[in-house]
């Protein structure tokens, strides 16, 4: 069993803040490989513990997500949130080679971290007080706003929600902004298990609009060159944090850690610009709650 004392959990964070790929510079420089910390010690009993002692870890994420989650021609998921995982393995001393990604889509996130499935979620998932009576979070890591992707042109004049009120609009089940969007009146929801689902039915004029976070839209809108464009009119605050099982305070603690560090250092900053950053521009860090 392995024993933490301060200085060596900090030795930990800081190794794993260099684990996000830095995004190319302006001369066009490749990202260093990640680092991972193997002298990573932690307190006997702890889940860092035992992750560590396993050598691997399971995270859920999101494989249909552009910019953040999106599995690539080798199999394996790229984007933002998938650097954010690797930064918290690599604290663990648990190398990107060792993680196992499972797919977790809005609907199955909380049962997913409640029957130990996955151990943490990082999957455009936002912190709310309803999801935080079953899970834990740590962070959050980002701060997106909803809002709405239409065709291209908008030939329907959407600025907005209030806009939709005599036309369908596509969102996914069991997400926030299918919660979000059912308080403004509309012709009706059209609910899809992802929101690349919702794309066929925006295509033929079944619906008028998609709703999701900005991010996951633009990622969208880039995807899809051409197709569609983003209203650019948020119209929620929507804080994405990293899902675990409930009462495990000092690993969310650890995470948080790691997350502060991250944005200290710069490495957050290097991970969004190789991901999103590719699309978007770069926001400040959010301030982390430690609740």
């Amino acid at each position: 069993m392995r024993r933490t004392s301060k200085r060596l959990m900090i030795g930990a964070i800081a190794a794993a803040s260099m684990v996000a790929l830095a995004g190319c510079t302006d001369s066009g420089a490749p990202a260093p490989e990640p680092t991972v910390n193997e002298e990573a010690t932690f307190e006997p009993g702890t889940t860092m513990a035992k992750l560590a002692d396993a050598g691997s870890i399971t995270i859920g994420t999101k494989f249909d997500q552009p910019l953040f989650g999106l599995v690539g021609p080798d199999g394996k998921p790229v984007g933002f949130d998938v650097e954010i995982g690797k930064m918290i393995a690599g604290a663990l001393g648990i190398s990107p080679d060792n993680i196992k990604w499972e797919e977790t889509v809005s609907a199955n996130r909380e049962p997913f971290i409640e029957n130990g499935q996955v151990d943490i979620v990082v999957a455009t998932y936002t912190i709310n007080d309803t999801r935080k009576e079953v899970v834990d979070f740590a962070g959050p890591y980002y701060t997106a706003g909803q809002d709405l992707l239409v065709l291209a042109g908008n030939p329907d004049g959407i600025k907005g929600p209030e806009d939709l009120a005599d036309k369908k609009v596509c969102t996914v089940t069991g997400s926030t902004s299918e919660r979000n969007i059912s308080e403004y009146p509309n012709a009706g929801i059209i609910a899809a298990a992802t929101y690349s689902a919702c794309l066929e039915p925006l295509r033929s004029g079944e619906a008028a609009a998609v709703t999701t976070d900005n991010v996951i839209l633009a990622g969208l809108a880039d995807q899809n060159p051409g197709e569609f464009e983003v209203v650019g009119n948020p119209f929620t605050s929507e804080p994405y944090g990293i899902g675990l099982k409930k009462g495990d305070d000092q690993f969310r603690e650890f995470i948080n850690d790691v997350l502060q560090k991250s944005f200290d250092d710069g490495s957050w900053k290097a991970a969004w610009e190789a991901t999103a950053g590719k699309v978007l521009a770069t926001p400040e860090p959010p301030k982390i709650d430690r609740y």
